[in-house]
This record gives structure tokens, C-alpha cells and sequence, in this order.
């Protein structure tokens, strides 16, 4: 079976977990009360960060679901995230419109990516 480790748990949830060679984010806001196009790059340097922390990055992610408060901001958030996605390396997307955790917030991604392997194994 392969193990399963949790990255900056607590009660709630787990920032990032890796199940083999496969890792989940949690869903990354940014500020509230920020313009679409700063909270859509807030959310994108945190989801760096967690890849990092994770031993991976942004040309390894696999799985994108993106979340607003309001469709009317999906060319506003696109640009953002057309400027940050390595040409290339898009992953498969889904962007849809969703009440947030609170209405301040107005996007909310989710991240499934691949990790590296450690140091000193093969990739398969």
C-alpha cells in the first residue's frame, strides 16, 4: 500500500497530501476584498509555495478546478492565469461559479499535481 503523507495539518484539513507520486491541494484564496485579477494571483503563489513544499511545481500539476463567485469575472481571472501557466504545461481545467466561504472571497483554486520522486529514486 502506498503510505500517505499531510503537509501543514491541522484539525480541519491538510494544506497538501501526497498519495504516491500524486499530490491534492487544498483550496487557495487570496485576500479578501482584493481586485479578481490579485486574489486569482495570491491563490496562484500559494499553490507555488505548497508545490514547492511538496517537492514539486507548476510544470507538474495535472488537474485545475477553479472557482468564482461570479462567472462575470472569468476573463479578469483567465488573464492572470493565461500569464502564469508555463506555455506547454496547461493542465486539464474546470472553471465554474460557486457561493465562497465568504463573499469577500471571489476565487478559489484547487490543484492536483505530480511530485517529484525523492532524491535517489527512479522515476517510473
Amino acid at each position: 500500500m502506498t503510505d500517505i503523507t499531510r503537509y501543514e495539518t491541522n484539525q480541519r484539513m491538510s494544506k497538501v497530501v501526497r498519495h504516491g507520486d500524486v499530490l491534492y491541494l487544498a483550496g487557495q484564496v487570496g485576500i479578501a476584498g482584493d481586485s479578481v485579477a490579485d486574489q486569482t494571483r495570491t491563490c496562484l503563489e500559494r499553490v507555488e509555495e505548497l508545490l514547492a513544499l511538496a517537492n514539486s511545481d507548476k510544470y507538474r500539476i495535472l488537474q485545475t478546478t477553479i472557482w468564482l463567485a461570479d462567472m462575470a469575472d472569468f476573463a479578469e481571472m483567465n488573464e492572470v492565469w493565461d500569464a502564469w501557466v508555463p506555455e506547454g504545461h496547461a493542465p486539464a481545467r474546470a472553471c465554474g461559479e460557486s457561493k465562497l466561504a465568504r463573499p469577500e472571497l471571489k476565487v478559489e483554486i484547487l490543484v492536483v499535481a505530480a511530485a517529484r520522486p525523492p532524491v535517489g529514486e527512479r522515476a517510473r
